[in-house]
Order: structure tokens, then sequence, then C-alpha cells
């Protein structure tokens, strides 16, 4: 496999409006002690970067695990609990806001991986080299 690192994306708290009212429309870290969170990850990494927020996490606040980014998004937007996400992507979703607009975002690198074949190809390479630099942020 061939990858290329092509831009850093901020990952931000997102949640349905109904969820985060429910929760009494948090203003603090602290706030979100007892808030449930869609979980996509099952090595911890998650749960260790929202504590190096302040949140103060334990497992019990993932009662939701998923292997699906799509499940993931849709049980967010469906008011299931808090997921982390890319702010490009929930920005622009009508269907959530953010959860404590202020804190600090999560950075995560992304990456353009393809198959070997991309320096044999003449035509993978120009598809790559075309996504790579529609990609880039």
């Amino acid at each position: 496999m061939i990858a290329k690192k092509i831009g850093v994306a901020d990952a931000i708290l997102y949640a349905a409006p109904s969820y985060i009212e429910d929760l009494g429309n948090p203003t603090k870290p602290y706030d979100l002690r007892h808030a449930d969170f869609v979980n996509m990850d099952r090595n911890g990494m998650m749960l260790k970067g929202l504590n190096s927020l302040g949140l103060g996490l334990t497992e019990a606040n993932f009662p939701l695990l998923t292997d699906s980014y799509l499940v993931m998004w849709e049980l967010v937007k469906q008011g299931a609990g808090i997921g982390v996400l890319d702010a490009y992507i929930g920005d622009a979703e009508p269907a959530v806001a953010r959860v404590l607009p202020d804190l600090e975002p999560l950075s995560f690198p992304i990456w353009l991986v393809a198959h070997r074949e991309l320096t044999t190809s003449r035509r993978i390479r120009r598809v790559y080299d075309f996504l790579a630099e529609e990609l880039k942020r």
C-alpha cells in the first residue's frame, strides 16, 4: 500500500439538538460526565483523547459501539448520544449541533491510501493525484 498525508482535520463533539437539551445544554467539559457517546474505537483512544480535554469520562459513557462510521453518524443524528466527527462533515449537517462549541478540537491526520499498482499504472496514478489535490484541506 502507498499512503500520502493530505491534511489534518479537527474532530468536534456533535449531537442532536434534542440530546444536547436533554443534557441540560452543557457549557463546560464536566457537564458531560453523564452523557452517552457513540463509539467507534475498541482500543480506548477516544476515551483518552476526550479525557485529555478535561471531560472526565469512563467506559460507562460509551454504551454504544459500532464498526461503521455511517451507523455511528446516524445514531448521533437520531439523538442516541454524542459523536466525535470531522468538523467539515459535522458543520454541514443540519440535524446536529456542536456540543461545547468552545472546546478545543482534537486533530487527526487525513491519509489517502492506494494499492502499490499506483507506481505501475498511469491511470491509477492520475486518479490518485487528482484525489490528493481535491481532498487537501
